[in-house]
Formats: structure tokens, C-alpha cells, sequence
């Protein structure tokens, strides 16, 4: 049931950074980062999640001092397939021309990918190097995840910029709003996981 919910929470996070993609109003600083190096170096958007991931593992075991959390590969691996199956579904019907339009588009991939971020999180399981840094950085400051994701996004911002990535208003709406909905999801999100898995180990037990 863990794994389960982990899978699918990666699946609908990269639909909501795919709905975001296509919007063409700008997303978070770290996908505009990933766009930005495929559109200008090469390689899709997927493999460049992957190649940061490695790099951002290496981040965070010299900030928590630890080994490499190479688990958190799995987690990337996942996160890069679903980012370029979900562009390639969607390139051809999801292409908004209008700016309300746009608005929508955007506006659904930012909540969708507050609730798969809230959802996978919650399973405790390889997070996504960069979720981890928000992690360690809340630890460190002892801020909320919104003050930590926050950091985040203006640091991957500035390497966005360098890189060109596509940065409008969407990216200042992400910065600002994105670590709200990520807070405000975890909680409910929690509630509803640990009951589903009360109700999965009692059935078991009952067998």
C-alpha cells in the first residue's frame, strides 16, 4: 500500500510540472532550470531531473553529513519518465493559446503538483533530492516548509535565469504560492493515508 501510494503521488506530481510545462506562463525556478538545459544544452527535461537528482544527493549528504542517499535515484528515475510521458500525452491536447486559458492550465498543474508532492512525502520513501534539501533546510532553520521551499525556489531561480528557462508570471506564482499549497496539503493528505493504511492492516490482521 506504501509503495503504491508513493508511485502513484510521483505520477500525479509530474502531471501537475507537465500541466505547467504547456501552460507557457512559467514554472517553478527548478523546472524552468530543467527546461532551460534541455531546450539550450540537449536531452529532455525527464534526464536532466535525473542528472540534478545526482548532483542534489551529493548536496545533501555533505549538508547532513552523511552517505549518499541513493535511493532517492528510484524516486528521480520515476520522476524523469513521468515528466516526459506526461508532455509527450499531453503536447498535442494541452496547448491553451488564450490567456485565461493559460491561467487554467497553469493554475491546475501548481495545485495537482502541491498534492502529489504532499501525497509521495508522506510515504516516507526516497523523496526527490530536492524535497529532501527542503527537508534538511527546514531541520536546520527550524522554519516551515513553506520559509525552506521558499529558499529553494529563489535559489534555482537565479540558475534558471542563466540558463533561459521559461520564467514568467508562474514562476513568481509558484515561488510565492507553492510552498503554501504544499503546507496546507500535507496535513490533510496525512489524515487520509494513515487511515488508509489503518483500514489495509486491519483487513490483513482479519485474514
Amino acid at each position: 500500500m506504501r509503495y503504491a501510494f508513493y508511485v502513484v503521488g510521483l505520477l500525479i506530481l509530474t502531471l501537475g510540472i507537465s500541466f505547467t510545462i504547456q501552460s507557457n506562463l512559467g514554472t517553478s525556478p527548478f523546472d524552468a532550470l530543467l527546461v532551460g538545459l534541455s531546450r539550450n544544452v540537449g536531452l529532455t527535461v525527464g534526464s536532466w531531473e535525473i542528472i540534478l537528482a545526482i548532483l542534489l544527493i551529493g548536496s545533501n549528504a555533505l549538508i547532513a553529513k552523511q552517505k549518499p542517499e541513493l535511493v532517492g535515484l528510484i524516486t528521480a528515475f520515476i520522476t524523469g519518465i513521468g515528466i516526459d510521458m506526461w508532455l509527450f500525452l499531453l503536447r498535442d491536447f494541452v496547448t491553451p493559446d488564450f490567456w485565461y486559458s493559460q491561467a487554467i492550465c497553469f493554475g491546475i498543474g501548481l495545485i495537482v503538483t502541491g498534492l502529489g508532492t504532499a501525497t509521495y512525502l508522506h510515504t516516507n520513501f526516497a523523496p526527490i533530492p530536492v524535497d529532501r534539501l527542503t527537508i534538511l533546510i527546514k531541520e536546520m532553520t527550524k522554519k516551515s516548509i513553506f520559509f525552506s521551499r521558499t529558499i529553494i525556489y529563489v535559489l534555482f531561480l537565479v540558475l534558471a535565469m542563466i540558463f533561459k528557462g521559461p520564467i514568467g508570471v508562474g514562476t513568481l506564482l509558484t515561488v510565492c504560492l507553492g510552498g503554501f499549497i504544499l503546507h496546507f496539503f500535507m496535513p490533510i493528505i496525512g489524515r487520509i493515508l494513515n487511515n488508509k493504511m489503518n483500514i489495509s492492516q486491519k483487513e490483513e490482521l482479519n485474514r
